[in-house]
């Protein structure tokens, strides 16, 4: 260094000459300066340069994903189609169900679109709208199906457990309804108002039928019931009387013997009693009774002939 001048000495080797360079301080300072904005520049360019590189990497990840979410939800929409198929078969089956049970069919249009139900929203409030609004309004349809999807199952399954509820009461009130010929035999006298009696010969209510059958030939419960009584009825001799619910009872009089108690459960068809003439009677028969809420009615409008076990 001389004065404000900076002498620089170069040496390649033994047998190159050494070169000599001198600058001034100012002159240094200024490649100095201009040496460290390009070292500066190179860096720039090259943190720019990674930056790219990786935002390239990251909108590429984000092509990617978002070609994995399309192809997601075209999946669901598949299902979701699916899903609407198979609560259009099971409405159809429910509207079978509804009649079987004596309930009228739910109106088409609102099993279609179900009932109730809280609302979406705009497609603007959904998150992902500023990322990618053709994905949102994908979305947005298959959350709009979906919510229409869950208030038609609710409805379904409301009506379904309605259709159970009516068709269990009709079940139990079929079970309860005397149905079956109480024995098998030949009838020889029907329900009258005004029917000369065989003993007291004078005309008197025959509020029931007989059946004129052999001693000892079964006597069967026309219907599920409870048996209430089970043994001597004046003018009935041997009885057995059933209270099947619904206002329904049964009676079965002049048996022989009585083969059940007060009290016991008894189902159709079961064997209660056996035919006799015991009571007021001239041979043997059974005498049998159908009364609603208390009131005879003609038992021959409660038989179906084909249901004699």
């Amino acid at each position: 260094m001389t004065g404000d001048r900076w002498t620089f000495l170069v040496v390649r080797g033994e047998d190159t000459p050494v070169r000599q360079y001198s600058l001034s301080a100012k002159a240094l300072r200024r490649a100095m300066g201009l040496g460290a904005i390009g070292v500066i520049l190179l860096v720039g360019l090259g943190v720019s340069a990674f930056l790219d590189a990786t935002a390239r990497i990251q909108v590429l990840g984000l092509e990617t994903r978002n070609q994995a979410l399309r192809a997601e939800l075209a999946q669901f929409r598949e299902r979701v189609g699916d899903l609407e198929s198979t609560l259009d078969v099971l409405a159809e089956k429910d509207s079978r169900i509804r009649t079987i049970a004596g309930l009228s069919s739910i109106d088409p249009e609102v099993m279609r679109a179900g009932v109730g139900g809280p609302g979406l929203g705009s497609l603007e409030s959904y998150p992902l709208w500023s990322v990618d609004s053709t994905a949102t309004k994908a979305a947005y349809a298959l959350s709009y199906d979906l919510s229409a999807l869950e208030r038609r199952a609710r409805l379904l399954a409301s009506s379904l457990d309605e259709a159970t509820d009516s068709l269990q009461a009709h079940r139990d009130l079929l079970l309860a309804t005397p149905s079956i010929l109480p024995t098998t035999g030949w009838l020889s006298s029907t329900f009258s108002k005004a029917r000369v009696h065989p003993v007291h010969n004078r005309a008197l209510p025959h509020e029931g039928i007989d059946l004129a059958a052999d001693k000892g030939t079964p006597i069967f419960a026309a219907a599920k019931g409870r048996v209430v009584r089970a043994g001597w009825a004046v003018g009935y001799g041997m009885t057995v009387e059933i209270d099947h619910g619904f206002g329904y009872t049964t009676l079965y009089g002049h048996a022989s013997k009585v083969l059940v108690k007060r009290g016991q459960q008894v189902e159709r068809g079961d064997v209660i009693a056996l035919v006799g003439s015991t009571g007021i009677a001239t041979s043997s028969h059974l005498h049998y009774e159908v009364s609603i809420n208390g009131v005879p009615q003609n038992p021959a409008n409660f038989i179906l002939p084909e249901a004699v076990p």
